[in-house]
């Protein structure tokens, strides 16, 4: 049954309706390949066979009575590991979650199930989100199905990797600074973080809450937007939640880019930008003026202190986040202690790994008296800036472009000692999450040891139809 694991989701999707494939025959197709992959790759900390093949089984009854059923009905789908799940366990690859069961879904997880997505499991990622690499897992090591002695990104590297691996036909991963366009752009696949409250985030263990968001990771641009059509939508229960129109994400696919401009930003191409990125990326942008886009050069001077905010934003905001995680209430709890203080510092010590207390340090130092003024409201301040550089430039151009990391995938433990070295990797996926705006990465050629490049595109706020559009048009060039 490999033919069904090789079809993309919306290949399956038409086979399903055709009758070609049962819901039933997928699901054990994928999971056939997760048993096959696994050892290799590593994507997945729980599996659930049972939950996927049950799922499968009601869409097949539903089409054998004849029903109406959504495009995603049979599609079997991973979820990152920081997506509550009721009943299954959603640990942010921390022991500090090592053991828990939600007694919920999140939203996200809800709009998949309402779809008739089977779910096939949960996947590794950055401890709670924080890394570049999946390597700060506590729970288990993810590998580049491209090159195993790669990093496959991060934080949602599981939810990349299964998908170049064929271990899911869709995944969702979650996006505070690029992660889920910086493993897509390792692994060579597609990923979306959607416009700041476009996608509920109900249910999304929290780092930055005025950053994350929900998207897809996908093998094409249609299925992206096949997808976000599911996940898109107004939710009381998220208080960031925009309500306004959703959907529609795949109409405008056929458009093509002629008469649009696209603008590549100075700050986005310079130190720091290997050869090998640069020319895929900028080869990219001469194919889409071939085929009748304009490009223009834009200058973002705030861009340059993108980086710095971003870490003391989130950082701030994880350190409020993960106030909770605290022994008490839920998640690990220490077993020595003579004391409350003693049971926090005990707790916390034990549960939380090295990255994850670097950021709350770091954001509790920024929060702190006599330095909020200094760090945390001038971070603020930068975001203003930032949001307002976009703004110019987007009234001047339909599009932006860039490259989505520095380098193509490195190998395995090649920065793990280096974390200022791990941070300058999202010098060009921060900006999108300060400003709010919808970003994509797709890949766009080949750079160092055949590794994928990926291709940045940024748009305006809720014009996910657009960007769709730009990115589809290069995808069906061949690149």
């Amino acid at each position: 049954m490999s033919h069904i694991t090789a079809l993309d989701a919306a290949a399956l999707s038409a086979a399903l309706a055709r009758g070609e494939v049962t819901a039933q025959e997928a699901a054990r197709a994928y999971l056939d390949n997760i048993a096959r992959e696994e050892p290799r790759v590593g994507a997945y900390l729980t599996v659930t066979p049972e939950r996927a093949l049950e799922a499968a089984e009601r869409v097949d009854a539903a089409r054998r009575a004849g029903q109406a059923l959504p495009p995603l009905a049979g599609v079997p789908a991973g979820l990152k590991d920081n997506l509550c799940t009721r009943g299954v366990r959603t640990t942010c690859a921390s022991r500090m979650l090592a053991g828990y069961v939600p007694p919920y879904d999140a939203t996200a997880v809800a709009r998949l199930a309402q779809a008739g997505v089977p779910c096939l499991g949960k996947l590794n990622m950055d401890e709670f989100a924080m890394g570049s690499s999946t390597e700060h897992s506590a729970l288990g090591t993810t590998r580049n199905p491209l090159d195993i002695t790669r990093v496959p990104g991060g934080s949602s590297g599981g939810a990349a990797a299964a998908v170049a691996a064929g271990e899911a036909a869709f995944t969702l991963g979650s996006d505070t600074g690029g992660s889920i366009r910086q493993p897509a752009a390792f692994c060579g696949v597609v990923g979306m973080k959607p416009t700041y409250g476009a996608v509920s985030r109900y249910g999304l263990v929290a780092f930055g809450s005025s950053l994350d968001q929900i998207g897809p990771l996908t093998r094409t641009v249609r299925d992206s937007a096949m997808v976000l059509d599911a996940l898109a939508g107004y939710d009381p229960l998220d208080a960031t939640s925009v309500d306004r129109p959703y959907g529609g994400y795949t109409e405008d696919l056929e458009k093509g880019v002629a008469g649009l401009t696209l603008a590549l930003p100075d700050e986005l191409f310079g130190r720091g930008i290997a050869p090998d990125v640069a020319a895929a990326v900028e080869a990219a942008a001469l194919r889409y003026e071939a085929m009748g886009a304009r490009l223009t050069r834009v200058s973002m001077p705030a861009l340059r202190h993108a980086l710095p905010a971003y870490y003391i934003l989130s950082s701030a905001e994880a350190s409020s986040n993960l106030s909770r995680f605290d022994g008490v209430r839920y998640g690990h709890r220490a077993t020595a202690y003579e004391s409350l203080d003693e049971l926090y510092e005990a707790s916390r010590s034990e549960g939380f790994g090295p990255e994850v207390k670097r950021r709350i340090l770091l954001g509790t130092f920024a929060l702190s008296a006599g330095y909020v003024d200094a760090y945390y409201k001038q971070a603020l301040k930068v975001r203003t800036l930032i949001r307002q550089d976009f703004d110019r430039a987007l009234a001047q151009c339909d599009m932006m472009l860039s490259p989505v990391a520095p380098t193509v995938a490195y190998k395995l433990g090649e920065k793990t000692q280096d974390p200022m070295t791990m941070y300058m990797g999202d010098i060009c996926t921060v900006p999108a999450n300060v400003a709010g705006i919808p970003a994509l990465a797709m890949p766009c050629g080949a750079g160092e040891g055949g590794m994928p490049v990926g291709l940045q595109l940024m748009g305006k706020a809720f014009d996910e139809k657009t960007l769709y559009r730009v990115a589809y048009a290069l995808e069906r060039e061949g690149l």
